[in-house]
């Protein structure tokens, strides 16, 4: 007995396909072949397809938010810190133009005052100046000594616009290192010298010391 079985294509738009295949039987005769007088529609069309690729494509945009989405908390992190140190650190007397320009006879003296009073309170800390052998405030001005001291005096001068974010930075992390630290190591030599650290650590990392040049 003969029988019909039907048949569509999927994908085929706008082609007149049969919409019923012939099957063979036993004594080897075809049926007539019945075409449809329409083209058979389309299960997907042309706009279907073109929005799975939008959807299977990856958003470049995504990607490119996913990579830079530190960058608001970086600059978030410098208006902080400028502001803070802006409001509590010592800023040039004058209210147009910093006199203590590079070259200048002010920019040496905040500059040899900072780094005397870095190397007076490294002296201070280690009790190596009034020793005693009880913490005193000769001791404790000698561990605050990069914070009252070193980074107002740099800062001061009319110093590049990284040099200013590393002061900024110090200005509030050195505090940070002096009231976490004695809390595990109370030594006034080890404070100073992670100050130290800190402030040599930032600048490195501010004006590019460690980046190596072709």
């Amino acid at each position: 007995m003969n029988t019909l079985i039907p048949s569509s294509n999927h994908y085929l738009c706008g082609v007149h396909y049969p919409f019923f295949s012939s099957v063979l039987t036993n004594n080897n005769t075809n049926l007539p072949i019945r075409r449809s007088p329409f083209p058979i529609p389309c299960a997907t069309s042309n706009e279907e397809f073109s929005e799975e690729i939008k959807v299977v494509q990856p958003n470049s945009s995504e990607e490119n938010t996913s990579t830079t989405f530190s960058t608001p908390i970086d600059k978030e992190l410098k208006r902080v810190a400028q502001k803070t140190a802006a409001t509590f650190a010592p800023r040039a007397s004058t209210a147009s133009k910093n006199p203590a320009i590079p070259g200048s006879t002010l920019y040496t003296v905040f500059e040899v005052q900072a780094y005397v009073s870095m190397l007076l309170g490294g002296a201070l800390s280690f009790n190596l100046i009034f020793p005693s052998d009880q913490p005193d405030i000769w001791r404790l001005m000698g561990m605050w000594s990069i914070w009252m001291f070193t980074i107002p005096s740099l800062r001061a001068r009319d110093c590049s616009k990284n040099e200013k974010e590393a002061l900024n930075y110090l200005f509030l992390l050195v505090p940070l290192l002096n009231v976490a630290i004695p809390f595990f190591w109370k030594s006034f030599a080890v404070v100073w010298s992670a100050d130290i650290i800190a402030f040599f650590g930032m600048y490195a990392w501010k004006l590019g010391w460690l980046k190596k040049t072709d």
